[in-house]
């Protein structure tokens, strides 16, 4: 009986229109490896509110406890290294930075889980704050079949999956746009001091349910009755932050023109320095010697934001331009 509801969970993923960027890796994939050199920071403080490890049955335990116990809340801080901390069902960790992130360029932070594979994904809803006090969710969206109950260890299609943490693998963030944040007088998307991640409980009983931006249940693994349950919290990268003050780097004198740009990108420089362009994902995309008076081409690069890295004598700086 379970193989036949398994089969038809498959098949009823088949038959659903897919629209949202696919696994880390694969093509028009938003995945951004913790590694990147997009992020410019990391997590630096974390308060932790365990959840069950079986919101549909309170009593239930594992290792002497009814709470989701594995890993630590530090365990949240700085660059992921797959040693995470365990929300448990409907858990929130909130999570907060030396400097405010700003709604930049592309995707402003990510969220990292440490999913061991492409499809066994456990989620989480994404909040904001600038004062710590009012939070507002990013709109998401699912599209996983709510017929049959997707199990402890069952898989999950990440490309009927957007804006919710976990969409993707261990070492890869989910990445978020602060724009995409409906303007609200209580908050300050150039100002984002706290990021709140909420363990979806996965349940399609309406009991538990938790919904999307659009109404639907998500479906994801359920029951995990274990110490490690729900959303298991790795890391969260800055991509966009507010500077504060002189800029650390200003022993590199550049500057960038003209931004956006549709052919040629120039250096403002009058030293032989290395000029890396990165795409939003991470990957190398040009890599030369530069001495200011050449521009780089970019023409056949697809529209989008890019990240440019001048380096000279051991000292960065990075640049965000746009093509056009």
């Amino acid at each position: 009986m379970r193989k036949l509801a398994f089969l038809f969970t498959i098949l009823s993923l088949t038959l659903h229109a897919q629209s949202y960027p696919p696994a880390a890796g694969q093509m028009g994939s938003t995945a951004i490896p913790a590694d990147s050199p997009l992020f410019v920071a990391w997590a630096t403080g974390v308060s932790v509110t365990r959840g069950l490890i079986d919101i549909s049955n309170p009593e239930l335990q594992h290792n002497g406890s009814n709470y989701a116990t594995y890993g630590q809340p530090e365990d949240a801080l700085g660059p992921p290294t797959n040693q995470v901390v365990s929300l448990g069902d409907a858990g929130v960790a909130i999570l907060t930075f030396d400097k405010p992130i700003t709604d930049g360029p592309g995707f402003d932070f990510a969220v990292f889980e440490n999913g061991f594979d492409d499809n066994f994904l456990e989620l989480a809803f994404v909040e904001v704050s600038s004062n710590g006090v009012d939070y507002f969710k990013f709109p998401s969206h699912s599209q996983t079949q709510t017929n049959v109950q997707v199990g402890g260890f069952d898989p999950l299609d990440p490309t009927y999956l957007n804006n919710l943490a976990g969409k993707y693998r261990a070492f890869y963030g989910t990445p978020f746009n602060l724009s995409e944040l409906e303007d609200n007088p209580n908050l300050d998307k150039n100002r984002v001091t706290h990021i709140k991640i909420i363990d979806v409980v996965g349940s399609i009983d309406p009991l538990y349910a938790r919904y999307d931006s659009f109404g639907n249940v998500i479906n994801d693994p359920f029951t995990t009755p274990f110490y490690s349950s729900g959303f298991d919290l790795d890391g969260v990268g800055v991509i966009n932050e507010l500077v504060l003050g002189i800029d650390t780097d200003e022993a590199i004198s550049v500057s960038i023109y003209p931004n956006p740009t549709t052919k040629y990108l120039y250096i403002n420089t009058k030293q032989v320095v290395q000029a890396t362009i990165y795409d939003m994902k991470g990957s190398i995309i040009l890599s030369e010697k530069n001495n200011g008076q050449q521009g780089l081409n970019v023409s056949t690069l697809q529209n989008g934001v890019y990240v440019l890295r001048v380096g000279f004598e051991g000292k960065t700086k990075l640049f965000r331009f746009i093509k056009e």
